[in-house]
């Protein structure tokens, strides 16, 4: 049971890092600032970058949105298949409500609902495990999950150190994904495309592993020793980096991002399309009576020798 349910567990927490990490873009002047479809001349790196800095602006004064987003996997890397996610998301602070459905789930163990709701609010995850498992808890649908205990209830430093640096990132602002483009020597203008039926421009670039971590704030946490350990097993690994796609409207705001892996076990790819920017986030907490905490659980079934079942 345990493992059932770190399994389940793995695959919320997983989704989870997807939408957050991926969730937006942003930064800029509005003074003097190359309007996204403005024109469809080639555009320079340096005015690329005036688009993609403004872009960060307008989404960073934005607070939210709605996303809607495919994660693509294959190979031996990860399980084959698709996982679609689509709802609300606030950042500044971070919160979001999504629903995630596809073939992913069905690592997570017979009993896992064909889709589920995710709420993320005041660094805790809860997670509807479905009308299954309410049944078996009491009516608790809903898995609480703290990622402050989580670290340490996992008793290992790497562990927590990897997991309270994850939470950081998730209550940075979502501009991340695009400074982390900006970042890139290969930053191009592709040109002008429709998405979601209105007028866009098409940017594109690539990071390597390495070029990444030194522009990802939330990797400050490791030292450089552990800094250039991720790097040797990321190459190791085959990871050839970041391949990153974003599509800016005429408002300099992103409409579309697509981000792709490639490692020699397989790859991933993320396509994330956004909307309604400026909507109010609504996000509250499930009630307490429909809740139970995954920490809590682990060590109560622990604590009756139940540790290693399955």
């Amino acid at each position: 049971m345990v493992m059932a349910a770190w399994k389940r567990a793995g695959v919320c927490l997983t989704a989870a890092a997807v939408v957050v990490g991926l969730a937006g873009c942003q930064d800029g002047d509005d003074e003097g600032n190359k309007k996204a479809g403005a024109s469809a001349k080639a555009q320079t790196r340096e005015e690329a970058a005036e688009v993609l800095q403004a872009a960060f602006k307008k989404t960073s004064e934005a607070k939210s949105s709605k996303i809607r987003m495919t994660v693509q996997t294959s190979g031996t890397a990860a399980e084959s298949g698709t996982m679609e996610m689509s709802g609300v998301q606030g950042w500044d602070p971070a919160v979001m409500d999504v629903t995630m459905k596809g073939s992913g789930f069905a690592a997570a163990g017979p009993g896992t609902p064909e889709q589920m709701r995710m709420i993320m609010l005041d660094g805790v995850m809860y997670v509807d495990m479905g009308a299954e498992q309410a049944a078996e808890m009491d009516g608790k649908r809903w898995m609480k999950m703290d990622f402050k205990a989580l670290a340490e209830a996992s008793g290992d430093p790497e562990a927590q150190k990897q997991m309270t640096g994850g939470l950081e990132n998730m209550n940075q602002d979502p501009a991340q994904q695009l400074a982390l483009l900006l970042e890139s020597p290969s930053l191009k203008h592709v040109g002008p495309e429709k998405v979601d039926g209105v007028e866009a421009q098409h940017y594109k670039g690539t990071l390597s592993f390495k070029e990444m971590i030194d522009a990802n704030t939330s990797f400050d946490l490791l030292s450089k020793e552990e800094r250039d350990e991720l790097v040797a097993t990321a190459e190791k690994s085959g990871m050839k980096g970041f391949d990153t796609e974003i599509w800016v409207n005429e408002d300099d705001l992103p409409v579309k991002m697509v981000v792709g892996m490639t490692m020699a076990q397989g790859t991933m790819k993320m396509t994330s399309h956004f909307s309604d920017y400026g909507a109010k986030a609504e996000v509250e907490a499930p009630p307490a009576g429909e809740t139970f905490d995954f920490v809590q659980m682990l060590e109560d079934l622990e604590s009756l020798g139940a540790g290693s079942a399955a």
